[in-house]
C-alpha cells in the first residue's frame, strides 16, 4: 500500500490528514548467526526493502485511534489505559507508547493509519519494522531525545511485556541500525557491532517461506538452551562464547552426546560468522554460500531445528548449483534463506515450488529481499 492510499485510508477513517507525517522502519535477514545470541556469540542481520509505513498526525487529546489498513481492523484507546487493548496486533503499538512514557517522553493522543510489506509469518520481524516505527516516530514528534540503541531497546520491552515474546536484541537492532548496502555483525554479549559491504554483483537474495511451522511436544528452544548452558557451566564459563574447541573435546567424555552435539554447532557458528566476515571484505560470495551450507548441515544434523521441507528446500537449492542456502529463525519450518547467482534465478524460482507442491502437496512462497537502510522519516510525503 504507497503513501496515497494511506492517505485515503487516514481521511475515510479520521478526517483530514493535513499535519499528519509519514513513518517507515524495515524487516530483516540474518545472514548467518543463529541460535547464537543467548550463547553470547554473533548474528549478522541485515534491514530489507520490505518495511511497515504509517500515517501518525499527534491530535493534542489523550486518546489514540489505530488503523491496521492490512487487516482492516481498528483500534482506539487513552493514554491513561494501564491494560492496553485485547487484540494482540494492537498490543505492540500500546506497547511502545507505554515503554515510550516510561522512558520519559511526553506521548501525546495521535491518529495513525499503518500498513506494510513485510511478509507476515516469514520470520522477517514485522513486528519489530511496526515497534520501531513508531517509536522513531514518537521519539522525534514528542522530543524525546532517545538514541536509537534505546528506541531499538524500548521495541524489545515491548516484545518482553506486552506481547509475552522473550526475543533478543536482533530484529529491533537492525529495524534502528541497518545500512542500505551494509551487513551488521552484532557482537550479542558486548552490544558492540560493525557495518560489512554486501555488494553481491552477480548474485540475489532471496528467501523460501516452506509455510510451515511445525509444533513439537514440549520446549524445543529451552531444551536446546539449557544443553548450552550446562556445557559451559561444566567448562566453567559464562556462555559457549567463551569455550574452546579443546575445552568442548577434553569435556565430550562426561557430556551427553546431544549436549555435545549441541555445543559443537554453537562452537561451529562462532568459526562460520568469522569467516563470513572475513569474506565480505574481499567479496568473495562462494566462501559465504559455503559457510551457509554448513550453517545448515549442522541446524539439521547437530542442532535438530530444521524439519523436513526445510531440509528439502535446501537439498534442492544444493542440486541446482545455487551458492549457498540455510534454514533462516528458530526453526521447525519458516523460510530458508538462498543466495542465488543470476544464471540459475529464473530457473530456481521456476522449479523450486513446483518440486515443493510436488513432494509436499502445499505451496512455498518465494520472497525476494534487498538490503535497505533504517527506520526513517520519509519527508518527501509529509502532508
Amino acid at each position: 500500500m504507497d503513501t496515497s492510499q494511506l492517505r485515503q485510508q487516514f481521511e475515510q477513517h479520521f478526517g483530514s490528514a493535513t499535519g499528519a507525517s509519514c513513518w517507515m522502519a524495515p524487516g530483516r535477514i540474518n545472514l548467518i548467526g543463529e541460535h547464537t545470541d543467548y550463547n553470547g556469540g554473533f548474528v549478522f542481520p541485515g534491514a530489507v526493502s520490505q518495511c511497515i509505513t504509517a500515517l501518525i498526525k499527534p491530535t493534542g487529546s489523550r486518546d489514540v485511534r489505530l488503523w491496521a489498513a492490512d487487516l482492516k481492523i481498528g483500534c482506539e484507546f487513552s493514554l491513561n489505559d494501564e491494560q492496553g487493548p485485547d487484540i494482540i496486533h494492537f498490543r505492540y503499538v500500546y506497547g511502545i507508547v507505554r515503554e515510550m512514557m516510561e522512558r520519559g517522553v511526553a506521548i501525546g493522543g495521535f491518529d495513525a493509519v499503518y500498513a506494510g510489506d513485510v511478509p507476515l509469518g516469514a520470520g522477517m520481524s514485522s513486528s519489530a519494522a511496526l515497534e520501531c516505527c513508531f517509536a522513531n516516530a514518537f521519539n522525534e514528534l514528542f522530543h524525546g531525545g532517545l538514541d536509537r540503541l534505546s528506541l531499538a531497546l524500548a521495541g524489545q520491552a515491548t516484545e518482553h511485556k506486552y506481547v509475552g515474546i522473550n526475543c533478543g536484541i536482533m530484529d529491533q537492532f537492525i529495524s534502528m541500525h541497518g545500512k542500505e548496502g551494509c551487513l551488521v555483525r552484532l557482537d550479542c554479549r558486548s552490544g558492540e557491532y560493525s557495518y560489512f559491504p554486501w555488494h553481491p554483483t552477480g548474485y540475489r537474495l532471496l528467501l523460501v517461506d516452506s509455510c510451515v511451522k511445525h509444533q513439537l511436544v514440549g520446549s524445543p528452544y529451552n531444551d536446546r538452551r539449557q544443553s548450552c548452558e550446562r556445557v559451559a557451566h561444566l567448562a566453567g564459563v559464562m556462555t559457549l562464547r567463551d569455550c574452546s574447541w579443546q575445552m568442548l573435546e577434553s569435556l565430550k567424555p562426561s557430556l551427553s552426546d546431544e549436549d555435545y552435539r549441541r555445543a559443537k554447532y554453537v562452537l561451529g557458528e562462532y568459526d562460520r560468522v568469522m569467516a563470513v566476515s572475513d569474506a565480505l571484505q574481499r567479496n568473495d560470495y562462494e566462501t559465504v554460500g559455503q559457510q551457509m551450507y554448513l550453517t545448515h548441515e549442522g541446524l539439521s544434523k547437530d542442532y535438530e531445528v530444521s524439519c523436513e521441507e526445510t531440509d528439502f528446500l535446501v537439498d534442492q537449492a544444493r542440486k541446482m548449483g545455487v551458492t549457498g542456502a540455510r534454514i533462516m529463525g528458530g526453526g521447525f519450518g519458516g523460510c530458508t534463506i538462498n543466495l542465488v547467482a543470476d544464471r540459475l534465478y529464473d530457473t530456481f524460482v521456476t522449479e523450486v515450488p513446483l518440486r515443493y507442491s510436488q513432494q509436499f502437496g502445499r505451496q512455498c512462497r518465494i520472497i525476494p529481499v534487498s538490503i535497505g537502510g533504517s527506520a526513517s522519516r520519509l519527508p518527501q510525503f509529509e502532508l
